[in-house]
């Protein structure tokens, strides 16, 4: 199953939809891409919401922190929200909720932008 995304502006912040999977391969390639995609544009306030994401491998965990480095490397900001328990658990677990800053639902990561 491909992982599908919805762009749209918010305020002024780039919110990006996820739906599917993130997993080794075309769906981790195609998240890198549209990260750095949005970058080239001159997005430099990026939300991606997890809200309908159903499975994310070690692969995908690591697309999410190369895109979170890549972006900050350029002066962009890449923020998650709406993390599913089993998510929110994974990056505790493996201390990723450090690197990232995580909000409960989409308006709070847009709001923490001003």
């Amino acid at each position: 199953m491909a992982l599908k995304f919805t762009n749209r502006e918010v305020d002024g912040v780039s919110v990006v939809a996820l739906d599917g999977r993130i997993v080794l391969g075309e769906e981790s390639n195609a998240l890198r891409e549209r990260v750095k995609a949005l970058v080239a544009e001159g997005k430099q306030k990026i939300v991606l919401n997890m809200a309908n994401i159903t499975f994310i491998d070690s692969a995908g965990l690591g697309t999410l922190v190369a895109a979170h480095h890549s972006a900050k490397a350029q002066g962009a900001a890449l923020k998650l929200c709406n993390l599913g328990a089993k998510f929110q658990e994974v990056l505790q677990i493996t201390k990723l909720l450090t690197v990232f800053d995580v909000y409960n639902n989409e308006s709070e990561a847009v709001a923490s932008f001003k």
